[in-house]
């Protein structure tokens, strides 16, 4: 018996001193990676890995092809939704309360003016590097081999970041966030000016009704406040999440990222990747084949061997880490020294002059100054209907993985950013200038000014240019380049325009220096 005791004692006293090799083995199934083999292992059975492939192609891994720009949107995502995390312990959603606990956030709070900072850049950041990998996604024509769908849900998560960090403004509660609620509700009810022109809004107000939910109400209040909270911490993460969830799912089905056909190794390859060392015996010296099932379909991951590929681990999870270290290091030494707007208390009675969105919507509000609907509805559902159908619409695909297709691509896209440039400045500057036809005409009927203003000539005047490039050139990819590259310039400078250059009462100024003092 107390053999048997000793014998057990003896077994809990091993068993405490392997606690830890047995707990990590416990998370850690297939062992240390020390071999081609594990390390294989430890990416297919761990829950967080396995969304990544095994393998990864060489093409992925250098810098000069992603320039790792959706890793960067994707960690300044987490960045967000974490700091976020912090910030709801302390916001009180209510329009009594909500300015003051941002106040405090921002004054009393130990850490809270930078937690907040961070979550505002991180946020607003995001929005840019999205457009950064859309841009590379674009450009290396990796919307095309069965990708067309991904290339969608893209777009779609483009829009979803533009509304989160747009809810997440009008939270503070203070001028700046009312009068953008403002502006936007106004958005939202940009239909009524149509329903004027045909004399049916007092039987069908689809813009007043749109406005009227959005707000809860006719006016911005405690309504707009809790709905547009609700958005904010629940139903757009939760949206992009299960989005992105599908996205990353696609990119896998899809045969990872695009490659050129003709992949060359180049020796400074070896700078940032460690090939195999071939153990383990899943890098066999002589390949067998065997027929096991025919399948009907396509898809992009069809008839491509593994070659120019590297294990994942470490080289894909070393990229990565460097980016989010990268990523986070850059946002927390901006929050460090530039902090978060907050202005006064929301006053109704007391307008902004000028009144402006955030600036990731200001190009949108500078196409509002010349109609409504067209400018806050028709124009960017027209150019998003333009981005979709991109794929569907050139199907050239021998050039994919290849940064602007070939010369001929770089070409086009110089001068498409010439043209874009030259043309919208020229267009705003003639408007700033001279007016439009209310200036000129006071009478003119409003059908005339929605269809024929300053926003919807420029929108022709892409097309035709899209068009007039694939007639030259006879192919619809460099047609593609020319439409999204006016699209980029366009954005750009309509939001530089609004941000900059836009003052009391929408004037122009060159600068904020010239404001007329109150």
């Amino acid at each position: 018996m107390d053999g048997t005791k000793q014998s057990g004692l003896v077994k809990f006293k091993d068993n405490l001193f392997t606690v830890k090799d047995s707990l990590l083995g416990s998370f850690i199934r297939s062992g240390a990676p020390t071999s081609d083999r594990s390390r294989t292992a430890i990416m297919f059975n761990n829950f967080f890995l396995h969304v990544q492939t095994v393998k990864t192609h060489i093409n992925t891994l250098r810098p000069s092809y992603t320039l790792g720009m959706g890793l960067i949107a994707l960690f300044l995502m987490i960045i967000a939704f974490i700091s976020g995390i912090f910030l709801m312990v302390y916001y009180n959603p209510s329009i009594e309360n909500a300015f003051n606990s941002v106040k405090d956030i921002n004054f009393v709070v130990s850490g809270g003016k930078l937690m907040r900072n961070v979550h505002k850049w991180s946020g607003e950041a995001m929005i840019i590097f999205v457009l950064f990998h859309m841009t590379r996604v674009f450009y290396t024509s990796s919307y095309l081999r069965g990708r067309e769908f991904n290339w969608l849900i893209g777009i779609v998560l483009l829009v979803l970041t533009f509304l989160l960090n747009l809810t997440g403004y009008m939270l503070p509660w203070d001028q700046l966030s009312y009068w953008a609620l403002v502006i936007v509700a106004n958005i939202i009810a940009a239909p009524l000016e149509m329903t004027d022109i045909m004399g049916v809004t007092k039987y069908f107000d689809i813009g007043g009704i749109s406005k009227e939910l959005f707000l809860g109400g006719l006016v911005p209040g405690k309504e707009a406040l809790n709905r547009v909270y609700l958005f904010h911490i629940m139903l757009l993460p939760a949206a992009i999440l299960i989005i992105l969830g599908v996205h990353f799912w696609r990119i896998r089905k899809d045969g990872g990222l695009t490659r050129p056909d003709k992949f060359d190794r180049k020796d400074t390859d070896t700078t940032y990747i460690t090939p195999p060392d071939k153990t383990g015996d899943i890098f066999p010296t002589y390949k067998t084949y065997g027929l096991m099932e025919l399948a009907k379909g396509k898809t992009p991951a069809v008839d491509n061997d593994v070659e120019n590929t590297v294990l994942s681990w470490p080289n894909l999870l070393i990229a990565e880490l460097a980016v989010m270290m990268f990523t986070l290091a850059a946002v927390v030494a901006y929050s460090f020294y530039i902090d978060a707007p907050l202005k006064e208390l929301a006053n109704p009675a007391i307008p902004e002059n000028p009144a402006k969105a955030p600036w990731y919507f200001l190009g949108l509000q500078e196409l509002v100054g010349y109609s409504a609907f067209m400018g806050g509805q028709g124009i960017p559902m027209a150019a998003l209907l333009g981005l979709a159908l991109i794929p569907f619409l050139d199907r050239e695909s021998e050039h994919t993985g290849i940064w602007f297709s070939n010369k001929q691509g770089l070409t086009v896209t110089i001068i498409s950013f010439i043209v874009g440039t030259v043309g919208l400045i020229g267009t705003l500057a003639f408007t700033i200038q001279y007016g439009w036809f209310r200036n000129w005409w006071p009478n003119i009927p409003q059908i005339v000014i929605v269809m024929i203003n300053p926003g919807t000539i420029w929108l022709g005047f892409v097309m035709i240019w899209s068009l007039a490039t694939i007639k030259i050139t006879g192919s619809t990819r460099m047609g593609a380049i020319a439409l999204f590259t006016i699209f980029l310039v366009s954005y750009i400078i309509l939001t530089y325009t609004g941000t900059v250059l836009r003052g009391p009462n929408w004037d122009f100024f060159w600068s904020q220096s010239e404001w007329p003092i109150h």
